[in-house]
This record gives C-alpha cells, structure tokens and sequence, in this order.
C-alpha cells in the first residue's frame, strides 16, 4: 500500500522524502502487494507539516515495510473498485492547484522573514528555533507515523470487520498520548536540544531558547496534522491535506506583516525583546494549529467519528513496527546528517559575525538557497514519477524487471528538457532570482549575493538529485528497504565530511559555498551509487520460483549467443542526453548573463534581466539542440510553450537519443 502524500508548502522541511502519488484504496492484498509507505515529510514530505526552510540532506526515502498478515480477514475484505479515471484526474488537480499555493505562499513567507530578520543572526536564531519541533517530531515519532503505521491503518480500513474503525482510535489515541509525552519533554530540554543543534552562545543563544520554547508545541500539532490527514486520505479525500498548509503560510505571513508594523526595530539578538519573541514565536505556533484544525471540516464530511480507546493491548499496533527497523533508522540517519549541517552553518554565521562581515553568512541563507533548489525536483521530477508509480509496480509483481528500468530511464529522458534548462537559469540567473525571492525589507543586495551564491553551488548537482529520486523508486517498487538505507548513507556521509572540509578550509565568508558544493558532491554520488546499484537488482531480474523450475530447465536449446541481461536503465545514453542537452544551453546562459546585467540590481531590474535572461536560455535550447542530437526530448516542452517546433523525424540509420 502506498502512501505518497504530503504537505508541499514547505518548500523545505527536515528532509522528508518528496511526495509520489496519492494514497488510494485497492483491494486486500497480501504482503508482496505493499511497495512503498510514505517518507517521513515533504518532502517533502509523507504528510509533512509545513515550517521553516530547512537544510539539505539527501532526502530519506520511504522504504518498504512488511504488511501484516491478514489471516482470513483478508479473503473476507471485499474488492473495492477502481476509481473513475475523472475522479482520480478530478483529485490530482485539486492536489496539485494546493501544492501549487503552498510552494508560492512559502516563498512570500521565507520573504517575509529575510526582510524582517535578515539572514544575519535574529534571522538564524529563528529558523533554528522554529525548524527545531519539525525536527524532534520527524526524529523520534514522525518518521514511524509516515512509514509505518500509515500504510497499516489503511490496510485495517480494508481487512478489518469494522473497516478499522476501532483500530484507527486506537491508533490515534495512543499517538496522542505519545505526542503529548514527546511534546512536554522536548519544551523542558529546550537548551539541550538547541545547543545539539546549534553553535550560538550568548544573548543569540537565549534568544534561540524562547524561540524554541514558544514553538516545540507545534509537535503535538504535526502529529495530529499527519495522522488526521491519513485518515482522510484512507476515505480518498486529498484535499484538505493539501490545501490546510495554505492556511499556515497565510497566518505566518499575518504575523511577519504585524511584526515589521509594530516592532521592526531590532538588528541583533540583544536588541529583540521578550513580547516581539512572543509575537513570532507563538504566532508560528499558531499557524501550525490552524494547519491541524482546518482538517476537521473534510474529517466530519467524511463521516469520520473519533472515540478514544486504551485497550491496546493485543491490537496489533507494534507489530508493523517491529517490521519497519530500515524505516526508521534511514529517519534517524538523515536527521543526524541535519543535525550536523545545522551546526555547522550556524557556526559559520557566529564566525561570519565576529570577523565583521556586513551579510548573513549562516543557517537562514544557507536554508533558502535549498529552498529555491528544490523548486524544479518539487514540480517537474515527482509529478513525472508519480505517474509511473503503478507500472513499476506492475511491471515488479510479474517480474518484468527490465521495464522498470526502461520506464525511469524513459522519466529521466522526458524530465532532462526542463530539469537542464532549469538548472542553467538557475545558475546564471541567480542574483536575479534570490534578489526577486528575498530582497525586500531589511535584507541587503549583500545577504542576497550570499544566497545566491550557495544556490550556484547547489544547482550544479540538482539534475543528479533529480535524477536519484527517480532511481530510487525502482528500490520501492521492488519492496527493498535496505538497499536505500545504505545509499542514504554514503550520501549524508559525502555531504558531512565535504562540509566540515569547507568550514575547516575556508574563510568565514565562502563557507555556506563551500557546502552548497558538498550538496552537489553529495547528489553527484548517490546518482552514481543508486543507479549503479539498481542496475545490479534489475540486472538479476525476480527470483526463480520453484514452480518455473522443470526438470529440463538448465537446457539451452539453439545456437546463437546468450543475450546479457539488460536493467533497461540505458544510463549512458540517458548521461549523454544530459549532457547535449547542457551544451545547448551554454551559449545562452552566456549570453543570459551579460543581458541580466544591463538592467540593474534592483527589483525591477532583477525582474527584467531574469525575463531576457530566460528567453536567452531557451532560444538557445531551442536551435542547438537539433544539431547536438536532443531535439526528440526538446520537442515536447517546446509544444507545452507554444513554440512552433516540428517533431525531428527520425533519420535513416541514425540512432536518437
């Protein structure tokens, strides 16, 4: 059973796996039928509550968990019937139009945090602050929440007598009980957590503790946010999920808007008092609430009736659990990586303040640069994705291993058009687009500069970690959990020891570059591992049953030669592709360039020389790519713009990429 959904409005959060596809109902099925439950997010997320921007680490992916058995209850579920494909198509609209809001909100919100706090030290004290409950939540129960018992409260929903009534209020009850625990000892340990987390000390420090005080209750409130959001996603209603965290943003923008109006007068840590603490931090709190609540509606539309239930002994509740163990320590992994790039772009900033440097060098402009990173992976990579979900996992139940490689290799191919030309407008444009992003209020063209420059640094590897998200469904669909857990691993450990390489090596201002390069390095080798890896599983193709085995099996009759065994990956050709594809963008970023600086650095400015500049990049993508051989995978995007461009016929001979 597959939960793929999630929050998309933050545009960042403790790295939660990207959402895939809606969780729907299907009929009982044992076992071998269970792919992938949800990550732990945005991703992202997994049903993942919206917050502040947050530090990159290779997203942990979901892995598969073990269903239970279903005994005979499952031959008495009964078939449930597909969905219309208009309802299905009726249900990703809605979706998408809630991702769509959220992901822009988000960024007015992050803006209206730059231009209130700036990226220097109350801007940082305060993401670190208010990241800190999304954080504990994920670490200690959210990831067992999205990767765990998700997929089990569904499959009660559908095995279940009762249609897993009784067992959805145990559920609820008992996650109650825990978030309520985990709430009250997280806001007691405050300055532990915030000292594991951080490098601040002094007055930044305190600040960062009140900070964190008035927000580690929104844990309570993204549990409840995630286990009501499931349930309603059991009873196919999505868009409520989608569109509550809309209603965060909106509160976080009030509360920003009233900050710059009533007490927008504090520049450093020292200078922000205990009531315009207050303001920020409960009013965030506040918008998580409000998150959490605005469910309520769909939940009694639904039918839905809550009544808590202790009798959970015997309820089966720990037994998908015990089955999760790669699950949760692939959450735990990833959290240990953020706690560690945390730390050091937090001392990075410290080191940035005492040598005097007049921008933001730290954890909030290290955080929106990921920020705006992970824009083309959160709209064009996981909607291209979620819709080869079910194949893969048709093509896995009967074995077609080859075509699960030949249908990722085909997404990549038909992802490289946009993902490539975003990546160059991305890196040639930069200045443009974070001055557009965050350069209003208090924020300097200095704290814009820094941001962007990290965003270079990032981008450089974002068609490799677009690329790996793909990849990685290929392990899903083939229900291996622990093949992903070990690439997460190399991954966050690239990305760590580059990093600490950069702070011990650079100077204070070019060290949130420095890891902005560890992100690449990172994304470059995990695209390397992954696919290497699961070309080596596709390769095997399914285990020999021994039903397919006759006696004769080991015969070859004929006499040409064996063909080798293909994943159907083709990652040469699809590296190749990437690669024409860049070339044909090179002269106009060039060009995109020298045309953004003829317009200035202001606002409008930005404006103008990211519109020319975009045109640049695309003419040029548009007229090179014949010769170097894309015009194939260039041609849809160019029908999606409107741009005349005749579909290349395919020459005599020649092979097309």
């Amino acid at each position: 059973m597959t939960d793929h959904s999630r929050d998309e409005s933050s545009a960042a959060r403790a790295y939660p796996d990207s959402p895939t596809m809606p969780l729907r109902r299907i009929p009982a099925q044992g076992p071998a039928g269970y792919d992938e439950p949800a990550g732990p997010a945005a991703t992202a997320p997994a049903a993942h509550p919206a917050a502040a921007p947050t530090l990159p680490v290779p997203p942990a992916p979901a892995a598969a968990s073990q269903a239970p058995q279903a005994g005979t209850a499952q031959a008495e579920a009964p078939e449930t019937e597909e969905k219309p494909r208009g309802s299905v198509a009726r249900n990703g609209l809605i979706m998408a139009l809630g991702s769509l809001a959220s992901r822009a909100l988000g960024f007015v919100r992050s803006a209206m945090i730059v231009a209130a706090l700036t990226t220097g030290p109350l801007g940082d004290a305060f993401n670190v602050g208010n990241s800190l409950p999304n954080i504990v939540y994920m670490m200690l129960i959210g990831g067992a929440l999205a990767s765990v018992f998700v997929p089990e409260l569904v499959h009660a929903a559908q095995t279940h007598k009762d249609g897993g009534v009784a067992y959805t209020d145990r559920l609820l009850t008992l996650c109650g009980v825990v978030l309520v625990v985990l709430t009250v000892g997280a806001w007691l340990a405050a300055p532990v957590i915030v000292d594991f987390y951080s490098e601040f000390h002094g007055a930044q420090r305190d600040l960062t503790i009140a900070f964190a005080r008035y927000c580690l209750p929104q844990i309570f409130f993204y549990g409840v946010f995630t286990l009501l959001g499931q349930v309603l996603n059991s009873r196919d209603r999505f868009g409520a999920m989608m569109w509550t965290p809309v209603l965060n943003n909106v509160v976080a923008i009030g509360v920003f808007g009233l900050y710059m109006v009533i007490g927008d007068q504090a520049r450093t840590a020292d200078q922000m008092t205990s009531g315009q603490a207050m303001l920020l931090g409960l009013g965030s709190t506040l918008g998580i609430v409000v998150q959490a609540v605005g469910l309520l509606p769909s939940l009694r539309g639904s039918g839905f009736r809550y009544r808590p239930r202790f009798d959970w002994k015997g309820a089966g509740l720990t037994r998908p659990l015990r089955s999760a163990g790669w699950a949760l320590m692939l959450v735990v992994v990833t959290q240990l990586a953020f706690a560690v790039i945390t730390k050091l772009t937090t001392a990075a900033g410290q080191a940035g303040q005492e040598a005097g440097l007049p921008m933001g060098l730290g954890n909030l402009a290290y955080s929106n640069a990921y920020q705006l990173f992970m824009v083309p992976q959160g709209i064009i990579t996981i909607s291209m994705v979620t819709a080869i979900l079910p194949a893969l996992s048709r093509n896995a139940a009967s074995g077609e291993y080859t075509a699960i490689g030949a249908d990722i290799a085909g997404v990549l191919r038909a992802s490289a058009a946009m993902i490539v030309p975003a990546t160059v407008i991305l890196f040639a444009l930069a200045p443009q687009i974070c001055t557009l992003a965050y350069g209003y209020g208090h924020s300097t063209q200095a704290d814009t500069l820094v941001i962007a420059q990290v965003l270079m640094a990032m981008v450089v590897g974002l068609p490799a970690f677009c690329a790996q998200y793909a990849v990685a469904r290929g392990f899903y669909a083939l229900n291996d959990a622990r093949t992903p857990f070990w690439m997460t691993v190399i991954t966050v450990a690239v990305n760590a020891v580059v990093s600490v390489v950069a702070y011990q090596l650079l100077e204070p201002r070019w060290i949130i570059v420095g890891m902005g390069v560890a992100q690449s390095a990172a994304a470059l080798a995990s695209i390397v591992t992954t696919g290497w890896a699961l070309g080596r599983r596709l390769k095997r193709g399914p285990r020999p049953t021994p039903e397919a085995a006759a006696p004769d099996a080991t015969l070859v009759l004929g006499t040409g030669p064996l063909k080798r065994p293909s994943s159907g990956l083709e990652g040469g050709r699809v590296t190749l592709l990437h690669v024409m594809i860049a070339l044909a963008c090179l002269p106009g970023a060039l060009g995109a360039h020298w045309l953004a600086g003829r317009f200035g650095t202001d606002l409008l400015g930005s404006l103008g020389g990211l519109a020319a500049g975009s045109v640049a990049i695309l003419v040029s993508l548009f007229v090179l790519a014949r010769p170097l051989g894309a015009a194939s995978a260039v041609a849809p995007l160019a029908r999606r713009l409107r741009i005349p461009y005749p579909d290349p016929a395919a020459a005599a001979g020649r092979h097309r990429r």
